[in-house]
């Protein structure tokens, strides 16, 4: 048993675990994170600008949208900076303070996601099932209520989440991850983690039941509403949209998934832990606006505009 010197001793200095790349694989790997890096900032700042700017996009679906690219600048931003500084450096030491923040907003980015993705799905329940109530439900006010209640949410749950870790006392500094996040920073303390775990289960079951239980049962609902419409240009629009959102939420899902998954299976080897953790913050972030940005006409078009006026007004 660690001795009570070892908690008030203990280093605020953290020893990170490093990628553990071979020396051949180190500059492929800092390009690669740092064109990630610049292709996530300017897709969703382009898609951030581009609902900002144009008047038409003030709707509630691409103001609900208007949330995911800003997530995403978050949660790469949590992870991607102290990446790229390590494979640049070779640097794997962190204050412990600056770790818990780096830890905190990524998953900040993860239930985040989650929350988004669910209201958006509320949105598009009421505008193809309930078309006749969508404009006297869904009020700028509506709107603006919905996503204050997303945030607040996510920063609460987050927040309870690390007070129940910053209670417990430190007795390590090793770190068995190349990034922070809760599960490597429980990993440190040496002291019953039991409520920790069970509060991160309850953030995760409620997170899944909230993001899948309403999402497959707006979707089953849009989809009886699609094949009852008769006019086959409706429904194609209807049924293109839900495509477009099923489509992120099934990539978000199946990373975190197995981003969680990962941290259970014993037998998985601390790289292949790391290198799913790190995808789930890259990937879809790169994604969802490249998705939104393709696969919605009216993004898509005004993407166009905002490039020709503001980028070549020549």
């Amino acid at each position: 048993m660690a001795s009570l010197g070892n908690f008030y001793n203990i280093s605020s200095v953290l020893l990170l675990q490093g990628l553990e790349l071979p020396l051949v694989a180190s500059l492929p790997a800092f390009l690669f994170a740092m064109l990630s890096y610049m292709i996530i900032l300017f897709c969703n700042l382009i898609l951030l600008i581009t609902i900002i700017l144009n008047k038409s996009l003030h709707q509630p679906m691409y103001l609900l949208l208007l949330n995911l690219p800003i997530n995403d600048i978050v949660g790469s931003t949590a992870l991607l900076p102290q990446i790229i500084n390590e494979l640049m450096w070779d640097t794997r030491t962190m204050e412990f303070s600056t770790c818990v923040t780096q830890a905190f907003f990524i998953h900040v980015y993860g239930v985040g996601a989650v929350l988004i993705l669910s209201a958006m799905a509320y949105d598009r329940y009421m505008a193809i099932c309930l078309p006749l109530r969508y404009n006297t439900v869904m009020t700028h006010g509506h709107i603006m209520k919905v996503i204050s209640v997303v945030w607040i949410l996510n920063f609460i749950l987050i927040a309870i989440l690390f007070y129940l870790l910053l209670r417990l006392p430190r007795c390590k500094s090793q770190m068995t991850h190349s990034y922070c996040d809760n599960p490597s920073l429980l990993q440190l303390v040496c002291a019953d983690t039991t409520v920790n775990n069970i509060y991160g289960l309850f953030i995760t079951a409620i997170t899944q039941i909230i993001g899948v239980g309403l999402i497959l049962f707006t979707y089953l609902q849009i989809l009886v509403a699609c094949f009852r419409n008769k006019r086959s240009d409706t429904r194609s629009k209807a049924l293109q949209t839900c495509a477009t959102h099923v489509m992120v939420f099934l990539i978000l899902e199946c990373l975190g998934l197995f981003t969680i998954i990962s941290y259970r299976m014993k037998d998985l080897s601390s790289s292949s832990r790391r290198f799913i953790g790190v995808t789930t913050l890259i990937f879809p972030p790169i994604l969802n606006p490249i998705i939104y940005g393709l696969k919605t006409k009216e993004i898509r078009m005004n993407i166009m505009k905002v490039f020709w006026q503001k980028v070549l007004p020549f």
